[in-house]
């Protein structure tokens, strides 16, 4: 069964209580050690199609900077990319871009709604290299073995059951491949976005890296968000 997704005001939601100022360039330290004592952590609702206006609002390109984002994953023309918890689609066409004609991106959304939107907006570009998937709570529908990067933008928070959807994640990954968590900044109190809708990079490894993953790398670039990049731990 489906989660309820929000009701309330979306901004009021998102907001935290503090003084909404763009944090100072990231400067990474070295990522905490997998083991290490984390805070609980809270799965956040899910956002309502309802307010997919908010995924396209024109601050975000300063926000989040997803060209640059997407340019530094050095993603190889032809490859096979899934953007996880897609929305309308404000990842999946800048990923189809770089992969090319011969490449193509699975566009995964747990919403019809959204999936509509995400269509439209591809109809609207002209990009035909992508396949959109109904995914559920606990299974995004992927092919086995193939993909070479799975992302997910503002999305791992979400997620109703994290284990068995990195599990299928961890199925669906080449042995070369990556999986990519790109989550708000938790431990930076400044960031404007309410502590449920952020995650530390402890939080993330000490749920991705038993699911059969090994961190490869952090990357600090972005002025609100962490990076983090994982790769298939041995065989699957």
């Amino acid at each position: 069964m489906r989660r309820v997704v929000l009701t309330a005001a979306l901004p009021a939601l998102l907001t935290a209580h503090f003084p909404a100022r763009a944090s100072a360039q990231a400067v990474e330290r070295e990522p905490p050690r997998a083991g290490a004592p984390v805070e609980k952590r809270r799965i956040a609702p899910v956002m309502s199609a309802v307010y997919a206006d908010w995924l396209t609002r024109p601050e975000r390109a300063r926000e989040e900077q997803p060209d640059k984002l997407v340019a530094a994953l050095q993603i190889p023309k032809g490859s096979l990319v899934v953007d996880l918890g897609a929305g309308v689609g404000y990842f999946t066409w800048r990923l189809a871009r770089q992969v090319g004609p011969s490449g193509k991106v699975i566009a995964v959304d747990i919403q019809q709604r959204m999936l509509d939107l995400l269509a439209r907006n591809m109809a609207q570009r002209g990009i035909a290299n992508v396949e959109i998937v109904l995914g559920a709570d606990d299974a995004p529908r992927l092919p086995e073995g193939k993909t070479d990067l799975v992302l997910l933008v503002d999305v791992y928070h979400e997620l109703a059951y994290p284990r068995k959807i990195i599990e299928r994640v961890r199925r669906s990954l080449k042995p070369d491949g990556r999986l990519v968590l790109v989550e708000y900044r938790k431990e930076d109190p400044t960031i404007p976005i309410l502590p449920l809708h952020k995650m530390t990079v402890a939080q993330a490894r000490a749920e991705i890296e038993p699911v059969g993953f090994r961190f490869h790398k952090l990357m600090g670039f972005l002025p609100r968000q962490h990076v983090i990049v994982f790769k298939p731990d041995g065989p699957q």
